[in-house]
C-alpha cells in the first residue's frame, strides 16, 4: 500500500512539473488563460512587429500603443475597417480593433478633443480635426453649388450602445431565419442571443462560415451590412455619413479636405484621413474602384 501511495505521488508531481508551477497545496492552473495568446502592442510608431501582416506601411503608421490583433476576428476587422487607424491631420485613431463595451468607447472619447457643429442643417459631433476639414469642404462645395448634408445625428459620433442595436438589428432576424430554415436549432440561437455583444461577433462569423449569412438580405457577411459592436468607425468620431455621397463633385470636394471612402460595402461612408491622396499608399493604404467610386483600404 505505501508503495502504491508513493507511485502516485510520483505520477502527481510529474503531471504538475509538465503543468508548469503546480505544486501541492497551490491554486489549480487556469489553462485557458496561460494558453491564451496577449495582443502585440506597438510601441512606437516606427517599430518592427513580430506578426504575420506583411503590411508594414500600415504597421508602422499605427497609432503608439496599438493594440495588434492576433485573432482571425480582429485581423478580419482591421484589414476591412483599418484605414481609419493610419489617420494623419491631426486626427486621433483608436488603439484598438474593438472596444469590448460601453465604458471603453466613453472614456475613449473623453480623451479627443471633440467638435459640435450644424453641418447643413444637421447637428454632429467629430474630432476637432476632422470637423475642421469638413467645414472647409463643405464652404467649398457651397461656392460650387454643391452641399455636404450628414444622414441625420448619428451620421459622425455614435456610442457604443448605438452600435449594438444596428447589430442586433441584423442578429436577430438571421436567428429567427436559420432556426425556421432548420438551418440552427433554437436551443443554439437561445445561446447566442444570450451573449453580450462583443462574445456574439466570433460566433456570428463562425455560422457565416458555413454559409449562414447575417447581412441584411442574408446574402453575404453581417460586415458588408453593419459593423460589429464597438467596431464601427463612428466610434471614433472620423467618420460621417454623406446624403450627397453619388454626387462625383461632392467626393472629390471631400478627398480633397482628406475625406475618403474607405469601407467598399458602405456607400454613403466617409473616412478622414488626413492626408491628401497621393500620401495614402505610403500609409498602406490600397485604391481600388467600384463603379465610379474610389476607395482606399489596408493592401494586402
Amino acid at each position: 500500500m505505501l508503495q502504491n501511495k508513493k507511485i502516485l505521488l510520483t505520477l502527481f508531481l510529474t503531471g504538475c512539473a509538465l503543468l508548469e508551477g503546480c505544486r501541492p497545496g497551490s491554486p489549480a492552473v487556469n489553462n485557458s488563460r496561460q494558453n491564451s495568446t496577449p495582443p502585440i502592442v506597438v510601441s512606437n510608431k516606427n517599430a518592427g512587429i513580430n506578426n504575420d501582416m506583411t503590411n508594414k506601411d500600415l504597421v508602422s503608421h499605427l497609432p503608439s500603443g496599438f493594440e495588434m490583433p492576433t485573432d482571425d476576428v480582429g485581423r478580419k476587422l482591421l484589414k476591412e475597417y483599418g484605414a481609419v487607424f493610419v489617420a494623419q491631420g491631426g486626427a486621433v485613431p483608436p488603439k484598438t480593433v474593438i472596444f469590448k463595451n460601453e465604458a471603453e468607447v466613453s472614456a475613449w472619447q473623453a480623451g479627443v478633443s471633440v467638435s459640435k457643429e450644424n453641418i447643413g442643417g444637421v447637428e454632429i459631433e467629430l474630432q476637432k480635426a476632422a470637423m475642421t476639414a469638413l467645414k472647409e469642404a463643405a464652404s467649398e462645395a457651397a461656392k460650387e453649388n454643391q452641399t455636404i448634408t450628414p444622414r441625420g445625428n448619428d451620421a459622425a459620433r455614435r456610442s457604443y450602445r448605438e452600435t449594438e442595436e444596428l447589430w442586433a438589428s441584423r442578429v436577430d432576424p438571421g436567428l429567427k431565419h436559420w432556426v425556421e430554415a432548420g438551418k440552427i436549432s433554437e436551443r443554439e440561437a437561445a445561446r447566442i442571443r444570450a451573449l453580450s455583444p462583443f462574445d456574439q461577433v466570433s460566433e456570428i462569423l463562425r455560422l457565416e462560415e458555413q454559409g449562414l449569412y447575417f447581412s441584411k438580405d442574408l446574402s453575404k457577411s453581417i460586415i458588408y451590412s453593419v459593423a460589429p459592436p464597438g467596431t464601427s468607425q463612428h466610434l471614433s468620431m472620423l467618420a460621417l455619413d454623406v446624403v450627397e455621397s453619388e454626387n462625383a463633385k461632392v467626393r472629390a470636394i471631400l478627398a480633397k479636405h482628406g475625406w475618403f471612402q474607405t469601407v467598399s460595402s458602405d456607400l454613403p461612408h466617409f473616412t478622414f484621413l488626413g492626408a491628401n491622396e497621393a500620401q495614402l499608399p505610403s500609409l498602406g493604404l490600397k485604391r481600388s474602384v467600384s463603379g465610379s467610386r474610389v476607395f482606399w483600404t489596408p493592401a494586402d
